[in-house]
């Protein structure tokens, strides 16, 4: 299964978007745009709240056919979905990202950290 090792820099989730497009592309899945949303969204969260290198990767769940997206990052915290503050400048990311999957979650890595996942439909 293709992995993607990102430094956590600015250039991250551009290079998740390219990477997530391939992987689509090479599955038939002609609309992304969702997709490419989520990884970004993912991405720059572990960016900006994680730790140390991103990994990101991108496959089809062999029970439904449905594509999956992990990113992980060696961060403690674990992303939550924040109430809708109209006077915020950040902070909808989630919110937006929760409303458009089938499902997400987090769950710990062994080694510390954490990956954080999203189901999208095709």
């Amino acid at each position: 299964m293709p992995v993607l090792v990102l430094d956590p820099s600015d250039r991250a989730p551009g290079l998740a978007r390219g990477f997530l497009s391939e992987r689509f592309r090479a599955w038939g899945i002609a609309d992304d745009y969702i997709g490419r949303l989520v990884i970004t969204e993912l991405v720059t969260n572990a960016v900006k709240h994680g730790r140390g290198l991103v990994v990101v990767q991108v496959f089809l769940d062999e029970r439904d056919g449905l594509p999956m997206l992990e990113v992980w990052d060696q961060g403690e915290g674990v992303p939550v979905v924040q109430d809708s503050d109209l006077t915020a400048t950040s902070g909808r990311g989630l919110l937006l990202m929760s409303a458009l999957v089938r499902d997400w979650g987090t769950r710990p890595l062994l080694e510390g950290g954490k990956i954080v996942w999203a189901k999208c439909d095709r």
